[in-house]
């Protein structure tokens, strides 16, 4: 049976996610081009014409990741209710015991960008993007009287480093920490920051 004809954005996009998959299943540092090759049933040669090295194509699939990521979380924090319940719901979606997936991904990117520094700079800007979104949905609590808090950037960043870390215990030691546990402390943590009763729902 014939291969369908992709546009050249159809046919990158189709590369990316095919490189994502293989990047979570075998790591940055073991994934080949022939891999992603193989994963879609076309030569090495084409996925080198649409990037010219192993480098450029896994730094453009983790800026795919990181976008699709950013659009999730603008439509979750998007949505016509309370501050409170748009916070609650994004920070319970990604925290790693939530519904989103990736932080595989996410925990191999921040390792390979620490010698990376195209890498460095898409993991730097989907951090810097999380922060400001979460931030600016915490200063609008506090406008309409929500919830308090001082400084909501500080927040934002106290929040996402405690996912962060989570992140990494639950992906990379299995059984460290219990999955009912981490989304206990992340519903603590974000009452703490707020000045919320935690027994009482959003």
């Amino acid at each position: 049976m014939a291969r369908v004809r992709l546009t050249v954005a159809e046919r990158r996009e189709e590369l990316l996610r095919a490189a994502i998959e293989q990047i979570e299943a075998r790591g940055v540092a073991a994934v080949r081009i022939a891999d992603v090759a193989s994963a879609l049933g076309v030569s090495n040669a084409l996925v080198l014409y649409h990037f010219s090295s192993k480098e450029q194509l896994v730094a453009a699939a983790f800026t795919y990741a990181a976008e699709d990521d950013l659009a999730r979380l603008r439509k979750l924090l998007g949505r016509r209710t309370s501050a409170l319940r748009r916070l609650r719901s994004a920070v319970r979606r990604y925290a790693p015991t939530g519904q989103a997936k990736g932080w595989r991904l996410w925990i191999e990117g921040w390792a390979v960008a620490l010698r990376d520094p195209a890498l460095r700079e898409v993991t730097r800007d989907l951090d810097r993007r999380w922060k400001a979104a979460l931030t600016e949905v915490i200063a609008e609590g506090v406008a309409a009287g929500e919830f308090h808090c001082p400084d909501p950037e500080a927040t934002a960043l106290r929040l996402t480093a405690l996912l962060d870390g989570l992140a990494v215990q639950l992906t990379s030691y299995a059984g460290a920490v219990a999955r009912y546990r981490a989304q206990e402390w992340v519903d603590e943590a974000l009452s703490r920051e707020l000045g919320l009763d935690p027994t009482k729902p959003a």
